[in-house]
Formats: structure tokens, C-alpha cells, sequence
């Protein structure tokens, strides 16, 4: 539980630490959102977050990669660090400051600096963010709360619990794009430049067509296949495995593959793809049966990971300076 730093005000409910979401890396604009975090859950984000802003040519580099930031951004934020981000609905004893409530067109975004208050002392605290092309967050500014104690986290769930848990099933589920990006980015970078052969199947489905866009074909691809808990470890010299939603750990192969992290829920519809009813091909159904289970509607066009997840993964990462990264596009084509 967080407190008001001013008063002692119990500031929200959520007492359970999870990994900082990877739906931060990609949003979609002009469509209103849902909350990044359930309820009762908060995490914490290690980068500067809110105004002043800094252009790219006013930021050296050797200052942006003291930050963690190894290519060019459209800007920086030289807001505060380690900002507590948890669920709106999940505040308590705060109010709108009335004079920042700026907004693009459905909500309000934060970009005027903190926009709510603790109502015992009036200290700005942080700020909520539900506008469009937002997800619907609170920020709370580090130097404005105070730890409270309060009931007990959630537990951590041991890797071999998640599969059958249902924990990694969350409201973002269905935005499997933006960590399908952040993943590309990281085979990516695996790879160093060489070419890559997604095993058939969901990994083909996923990231096959990005990564023939983006890599050479020839021989000496490495194989790129899924393994963790409850899959085992095929043999391949990449492996995409899940990042731990609790505490960010990435679950580690036993052999000499490296390990390619992906987002936890996004890797459990991969390993156990949902159920769905097999309907007989020939002959109707039995008299008296009516079809209540359809076949899932194709989607309109292939799938593609994010571009935005993809660059903002990759100007996190050191070895994104390295040479042979200049002969890999920055963005997806167009056509993949």
C-alpha cells in the first residue's frame, strides 16, 4: 500500500508488486483504452516519465545511454523515475486538480504536470491518465507517497504453476501485437543480423514473416522454437520463453540456447493455444444439433507485430549500436 508523503493518507489499495507491463511500449491512437494494471496490483517504472521534455538533439548521447537509451527518440522525459503505476479504480482519497486536466479529446493525459491531489493535504501526488491513445493508469510521483503497510502480495507463483494458474491470462491479452514487437526486437538482436527459421506453427504464425522481412535467408539460420514450462526445451539455438509476470525473471533453458523473453501471456497462448470444438467436415451435423460453436472469423490481413514495441525494444538495447545492426531495416516494411 502506498501513503500520502505530506499526511499519511491511505492513497490506493493495491498491495501486490507485478512486472512493469510491456503494453507500455505501444499504444493505439484515437481509441480509448483499458486500465494496464488489474486490480489490486502495482508496478514500478525505472524511466523517467512526465514533463519537461527534451528534444533528441538537445540530449547527448552519452547522457541518453547513461539512461538506458542507446538510439534516437522523437524526445526524453526529464520527469522523475521510478513513478508506482496501478489501476485507477484502485485510488483512493485523491482528487482532480481543476487547473490540469488537459486532454486530447476523451480523457485527461498528465501532460501539465500532476493532476491529482491528496484531499488531506492537498499535496499533488500524481497523475491519472485515461485520455485516447492512453492506457488508463495512475502515476504516482515517487517523492509524494510512502510505503504503508498493509495485508500480505500475492505469493510467487513457481514457473511450473503459471501454465495451469490462469494467472497469465490478462485484460491486454488481446493486444498481442506489442509484445509480439518487443519479442521481434529481441530475436532481432539474438540473431545479430543472420538469418532465422521459425519453427512451424504458432512461432512461424507469429514472427515468421517479420523476421523473413527483416533478416537474410540462407543457410546457417539458426532455429528459432518455443520451450518453458510444461513444453520442455526442443533443440534450437533460440528459444522464446516467458518473462515472469510477477517478478520480471526470465524463465532459463537448461542447454546452450539463448533465451528469448516474451511477455508471459503472449507465450501461454503459443504453448497451450485455446480449445476450440472441431465441427465434422462431412456429412452435417447429427439431426437435432444446432451449430453453437463456430469457426473463429479469419483475420483481415496477416498478422503483424508492432513497429512502435519494435523500435522502442531496440533503443533499449546496447547492442543495438553494434555494426552489423545497420544492415537490419528500423521499421517492418510496409508489405510484410
Amino acid at each position: 500500500m502506498f501513503g500520502c508523503a505530506g499526511c499519511g493518507a491511505v492513497l490506493t489499495a493495491a498491495v501486490s508488486k507485478v512486472a512493469l507491463p510491456i503494453h507500455l511500449s505501444d499504444t493505439y491512437w484515437e481509441t480509448l483504452h483499458p486500465p494496464l494494471l488489474e486490480a489490486g496490483t502495482y508496478a514500478i517504472d525505472p524511466e523517467p516519465y512526465g514533463p519537461p521534455w527534451r528534444l533528441w538533439e538537445e540530449v547527448e548521447a552519452q547522457a541518453a545511454a547513461a539512461r538506458g537509451i542507446f538510439a534516437p527518440l522523437s524526445a526524453l522525459s526529464d520527469g522523475p523515475p521510478d513513478t508506482v503505476l496501478l489501476a485507477p479504480g484502485d485510488m483512493r482519497g485523491t482528487g482532480l486538480i481543476p487547473e490540469r486536466t488537459e486532454g486530447y479529446c476523451m480523457g485527461i493525459n498528465g501532460s501539465g504536470g500532476p493532476n491529482l491531489a491528496c484531499l488531506g493535504c492537498g499535496l499533488p501526488v500524481g497523475s491519472r491518465i485515461d485520455d485516447c491513445g492512453q492506457w488508463q493508469v495512475v502515476r504516482l510521483l515517487p517523492q509524494a507517497v510512502v510505503r504503508l503497510p498493509g495485508p500480505p502480495e500475492r505469493p510467487v507463483m513457481d514457473w511450473a504453476d503459471l501454465p495451469a494458474d490462469g494467472a497469465l491470462w490478462h485484460g491486454l491479452s488481446e493486444y498481442r501485437d506489442i509484445p509480439a514487437g518487443v519479442a521481434l526486437a529481441h530475436v532481432v538482436m539474438a540473431a545479430e543480423g543472420g538469418p532465422v527459421k521459425a519453427a512451424p506453427g504458432p512461432v512461424a504464425g507469429l514472427l515468421g514473416r517479420a523476421l523473413a522481412a527483416l533478416l537474410p535467408s540462407g543457410e546457417g539460420a539458426k532455429r528459432l522454437d518455443l520451450a518453458g514450462p510444461g513444453v520442455g526445451e526442443p533443440a534450437a539455438e533460440l528459444l522464446l520463453v516467458p518473462v515472469h509476470p510477477q517478478t520480471a525473471e526470465i524463465w532459463q533453458p537448461r542447454g546452450e540456447a539463448v533465451a528469448v523473453p516474451v511477455e508471459a501471456a503472449l507465450w501461454a497462448e503459443l504453448a497451450f493455444p485455446p480449445h476450440r470444438t472441431r465441427l465434422p467436415t462431412v456429412g452435417g451435423l447429427p439431426a437435432g444439433v444446432e451449430r453453437d460453436d463456430p469457426l473463429p472469423p479469419h483475420p483481415r490481413m496477416p498478422f503483424r507485430p508492432s513497429d512502435d514495441a519494435f523500435r522502442h525494444t531496440l533503443a533499449r538495447m546496447p547492442t543495438v549500436q553494434e555494426p552489423w545492426r545497420r544492415a537490419v531495416p528500423a521499421d517492418l516494411p510496409a508489405t510484410q
